[in-house]
């Protein structure tokens, strides 16, 4: 009766495997499932295997297992960071986003060692399930052993066939039939919609064939601040932090005579993927996903950064978190890219984030618009409040940073990233904390640096859901600031207004602000700019969002 008793413990090991993901995911609560439709349909196939055949059987069928557990962990991963479904056709590339952010927060020998366990614990747990599979075989002649399988397998099919149905729908699910279905649908959406996306760049962009007369030569600075979204002022939990950083901000423009206009846009994502949101604003196209992103570069389409070069500006990339290689960066066709290799940072290193905002701002000030003598069109990376938002630095004295080496007594300050994110209040906590900081320092700059330039700062997704809870907002402030009143007053019309507080209607998605802004900075009187009531309703329907 080996194989009878081996198949009842199988059956419930393998069962967790398959509901244990279910539970956390955002549309099931525990227990249900509590039964897979796939667990008997499994011990029920073994059982009634001839020998021979087993041996090839049971390791694909094992490997199917885990890439069901696998994409179903997939899921839950990309659902608390993302705030949506793994995609295999444009997410597979994160798995290196995922190996920098853990080597940013553990270090490189931890998390190397903590991702070769991990790889290792697969392989055993695909060695031991094969092998347990093999010992659900029957011996030759053990005929109650196949009826009982037959009999097992065939329950699995009917539950399979009824599971939406009840009783047996309040029990039992076929996770692994899901997670394979789902998957094979965004595959094919997917597809599809690298194909309307192609149609879509063959339309141009309103507003792109301004001159931007208007901006008279001034430098424009595109300031995106890393997870700053709406959340900071819409959730009773970041309120009331939100709203002083805010206040602190308009104080510090008022005190340097600048203006300041403000709108709430949608972003593409939400918990990471910052260059898509970058991409969305520099394209004026929306990049949901890395397809997008590359077929959009790959077409040699033009760009703010071309329309900015075009008109006699100095194109700069301030990247601070770029460590590696970045092709994409030549693709878009800066003039300079400041990564984090060419900015002369003498400091330490905070977890993840590379250096402060602070020095970023500094460094933006010494070395690119002091040292340029056309105008500056510069994309700035703002990184003190990506996760793991630990430590919280305070501002200091601008005069006295330097190289950066000031930046050093704080090389081991605040709480471990363990600490942080073992409890959700605090990392909620930090995660303010570090937003707050963003906007105090970015505010502080301008007062002190931006003179007749033009700043955006603006926000380039939401936070994670689990800094944001159930909300499927997806907005984020978007910040106009100059010393010119006439010029921050003409974004009114596209659902701006003054102050730093976002109104609460949404002035439409990032992909807009491209030719929002050239047409604002166009010679033309405002009543020839474009609608944007009906510059959104093509966006939405060209792009098929």
């Amino acid at each position: 009766m080996r194989p009878l008793s081996g198949g009842l413990l199988l059956a419930v090991a393998l069962n967790l495997i398959l509901v244990m993901p279910e539970w956390w995911m955002p549309y099931t609560r525990f227990p249900y499932p509590w039964l897979a439709a796939e667990t008997a349909i499994i011990v029920g196939l073994m059982m009634t295997t001839p020998v021979r055949m087993a041996r090839w059987l049971s390791p694909p069928v094992a490997l199917a297992v885990l890439v069901a557990l696998g994409l179903a962990l997939s899921d839950l991963a990309t659902g608390w960071a993302l705030g949506r479904p793994m995609n295999l056709l444009i997410d597979v590339p994160l798995a290196t986003s995922v190996e920098h952010l853990l080597r940013g927060a553990i270090g490189r020998p931890l998390a190397w060692l903590t991702l070769a366990g991990a790889a290792l614990g697969v392989v055993a747990l695909g060695i031991g399930m094969t092998w347990a599979l093999r010992r659900l075989v029957s011996p030759r002649g053990a005929v109650a052993v196949r009826v009982v399988g037959v009999c097992v397998l065939a329950a699995g099919l009917l539950m399979q066939h009824y599971r939406d149905q009840p009783p047996i729908g309040m029990a039992v699910d076929a996770p692994a039939i899901i997670r394979f279905n789902d998957q094979t649908e965004r595959v094919i959406r997917t597809a599809h919609e690298r194909a309307r996306f192609a149609d879509a760049l063959e339309q141009p962009v309103h507003g792109a064939d301004r001159d931007m007369a208007r901006l008279a030569d001034r430098d424009l600075i595109v300031g995106f601040i890393e997870s700053y979204g709406v959340v900071m002022l819409d959730d009773p939990r970041y309120r009331s932090v939100g709203q002083a950083a805010l206040s602190q901000l308009r104080a510090s423009l008022d005190d340097a005579d600048l203006h300041v206009t403000t709108g709430r846009f949608e972003s593409p994502v939400q918990g990471g993927q910052s260059w898509l949101a970058h991409g969305t604003v520099l394209s004026g196209h929306w990049m949901s996903n890395q397809i997008r992103y590359d077929l959009f570069l790959n077409a040699d389409q033009p760009s703010l950064i071309q329309d900015f070069a075009t008109a006699g500006y100095e194109t700069v990339a301030l990247m601070p978190a770029i460590t590696d290689p970045w092709p994409a960066g030549v693709q878009w066709g800066y003039d300079r890219i400041d990564d984090h290799a060419r900015i002369d940072y003498a400091g330490p290193p905070l977890n993840w984030v590379t250096m402060p905002d602070q020095y970023t701002w500094h460094y933006l000030q010494r070395a690119v618009r002091d040292n340029t003598t056309a105008p500056v069109f510069a994309e700035v990376a703002l990184i003190s409040s990506h996760a793991p938002w630990t430590p919280i630095l305070p501002i200091i004295d601008w005069d006295r940073i330097g190289d950066g080496a000031v930046f050093q007594r704080w090389a081991d300050a605040g709480p471990a990233p363990g600490e942080v994110w073992g409890d959700g209040d605090r990392i909620r906590d930090h995660y303010q904390r570090a937003v707050d900081y963003a906007l105090r320092t970015a505010g502080e700059w301008a007062a002190r640096s931006l003179g007749d330039g033009v700043l955006v700062l603006l926000g380039d997704h939401q936070p994670a859901p689990l800094i944001t809870g159930d909300s499927s907002a997806r907005s984020v402030p978007v910040h106009i600031i100059a010393n010119d009143s006439d010029l921050t007053d003409r974004f009114k019309a596209y659902g701006f207004r003054s102050g730093v507080m976002p109104p609460p209607e949404s002035a439409g998605t990032l992909a807009e602000l491209r030719g929002q802004l050239l047409t604002v900075f166009d010679a033309a009187p405002a009543s020839e700019a474009v609608d944007p009531t009906m510059a959104s309703l093509r966006r939405r329907s060209d792009e098929q969002r």
